[in-house]
């Protein structure tokens, strides 16, 4: 017999015994924590370390209080802070032609509030309805109905104020932090500000070359008046 021939049969003969010897369990199965496992080994009982006192995540310093809790020294603030418009370019970089720093703050502002839009009809318009109300779905289903943001307290209310409720809660209202994110709360609160804008505007908030338009009758050949649907019995 050739020994390659010879080597083939041979290794054909130990290749069960060593393959029945590994233990598949021990090799799946290693030592190892679970997630919040207790251990024996750390004298806290536990399995994980905590980290170093003062440390923090990348990104995670939250050094500015105005954008990150709604207060300027312990008091709400009166506007949205301009990292809220810094937040909703970096989120999408590419929906702007250029940087930040080169970015109208028309632009901006259109895009803090269609990204508010979004966020409060997700989260909001089912309490406070998609106007600001407070008539929204569930509350015609018999949930406690929230004031309508259009009341003269809420319109003085300064902007800290919508985002502190909407981070700490309020009344009836429970915390939306872990629901909602700190630039989405701002945009939220722009958002807010143009519904209470919208619903108590006056004619002298529009803007001059558009003021004759809505002062004007419409026109009847423009818009013919709607006629009775006839019954088809």
């Amino acid at each position: 017999m050739k020994p390659d021939v010879r080597l083939f049969f041979i290794f054909s003969a130990i290749l069960p015994a060593l393959l029945t010897g590994c233990d598949r369990l021990d090799m799946y199965d290693q030592p190892r924590y679970e997630p919040l496992e207790a251990s024996d080994f750390f004298s806290d009982g536990l399995s994980a370390r905590q980290p170093v006192e003062g440390t923090i995540p990348r990104g995670g310093l939250r050094d500015d209080d105005p954008f990150y809790t709604g207060k300027d020294e312990g008091k709400l603030v009166s506007k949205i802070p301009d990292a809220a418009f810094r937040a909703t370019h970096d989120r999408d970089p590419r929906h702007f032609d250029t940087s930040y720093d080169k970015t109208s703050q028309t632009e901006l502002r259109r895009a803090l509030l269609d990204r508010g839009q979004d966020r409060f009809n997700i989260h909001c318009s089912v309490c406070h309805g998609r106007l600001g109300d407070g008539d929204g779905m569930i509350v015609r289903r018999g949930f406690r109905k929230p004031p309508s943001y259009h009341i003269d307290r809420l319109r003085r209310a300064p902007a800290g104020h919508f985002y502190d409720v909407m981070t700490n809660g309020f009344g009836a209202m429970a915390s939306y932090a872990n629901r909602i994110d700190v630039d989405d709360r701002w945009a939220i609160v722009a958002y807010i500000r143009a519904l209470q804008l919208s619903q108590n505007a006056r004619l002298d908030d529009v803007p001059g070359d558009q003021q004759e338009t809505l002062s004007s009758p419409p026109d009847e050949a423009d818009n013919p008046p709607l006629l009775p649907r006839e019954d088809p019995s």
